[in-house]
């Protein structure tokens, strides 16, 4: 009898803490920073894009270069030494953005559950309590015995909270990167827009009837985007030569790896952009309220 009144009781407790966890968690997805959420998902997609996409179509340039445009490895040496920094860059790149964008969800949990809590859309869990209690300046425990009796989760969360407790720090990084990725932005539509040139010569090649000029007279020339010295030889390809080149896997896969590596780096932008205004909202609520000045 005992026995069975213990197992009922254990059955019951698990149910309880069960039915608590189901609680807690339907809480932490009402509190959920939906705008960081999806800047998230954005950032890390983006930078993966980029990131992956960018290292081997620098690949394939330098393939390209050294087959068609160059024979002289000395007028390409510099080039190459380029390519390989780059790539190293992407390496660092992709480490950064994925660190900083956990960071940055992070920081939007923070500040979200803060904000959510000071206009009562709903009630924190215990994490919320904790990483809210720097934010909101909430009340600290009476004596020495409530203190022992804080939930370490909470004692964690609240540990995270002043770690993170600088959104003003957060939305200044965020914006002079958005400043700096808009550069990188820009430089990856350069590549872009010398395969296109290139594949719309070769278009031109191809349907001659679409061009008064004549087949011979259509090139690419490298050196003319600075890919190469002036001096290089040939430096540049005419002609069926060059439509041979464009009909290769080689250079129409270099080429869509760049307009991929593209997207990745406007999607990248859209991320932080998204970063910046939510983290700049929360901060600037919570400095309304008189509760963000320090955190």
């Amino acid at each position: 009898m005992k026995a069975g009144s213990l197992l009922k009781n254990l059955t019951t407790r698990t149910i309880l803490s069960k039915l608590c966890l189901l609680e807690c968690c339907a809480r932490c997805l009402v509190g959920a920073p939906f705008a960081s959420l999806v800047a998230t998902g954005l950032c890390f997609f983006g930078v993966a894009l980029f990131c992956g996409c960018g290292h081997e179509a620098l690949t394939g340039t330098e393939k390209l270069i050294e087959t068609y445009f160059s024979k002289n490895y000395q007028d390409y040496e510099y080039l190459i030494n380029v390519i390989h920094a780059f790539q190293y860059v992407i390496y660092g790149t992709a480490s950064f953005f994925f660190l900083y964008g956990a960071l940055l969800l992070a920081e939007g949990f923070y500040t979200t559950g803060a904000v959510r809590q000071i206009f009562g859309d709903y009630k924190t869990t215990i994490c919320g309590k904790g990483l809210s209690a720097t934010v909101t300046g909430g009340q600290k425990g009476r004596g020495s015995r409530g203190q022992h009796q804080a939930h370490s989760l909470e004692r964690v969360c609240h540990c995270l909270g002043k770690w993170l407790g600088h959104p003003d720090k957060f939305v200044g990084i965020t914006y002079a990167l958005t400043i700096v990725w808009l550069l990188v932005f820009a430089c990856s539509a350069v590549p872009v827009y010398i395969y296109f040139n290139t594949w719309t010569t070769c278009q031109s090649i191809a349907f001659p009837s679409k061009t008064s000029a004549s087949i011979g007279s259509l090139c690419a020339d490298a050196r003319m985007y600075g890919v190469l010295p002036w001096n290089a030889f040939p430096g540049k390809v005419c002609g069926s030569n060059l439509l041979s080149i464009c009909k290769t896997a080689e250079f129409q896969m270099t080429f869509h790896l760049f307009i991929a590596a593209f997207v990745g780096a406007a999607a990248t932008l859209v991320s932080l952009l998204t970063f910046m205004i939510a983290a700049t909202y929360n901060f600037a609520v919570l400095k309304l309220m008189g509760r963000g000045t320090k955190f």
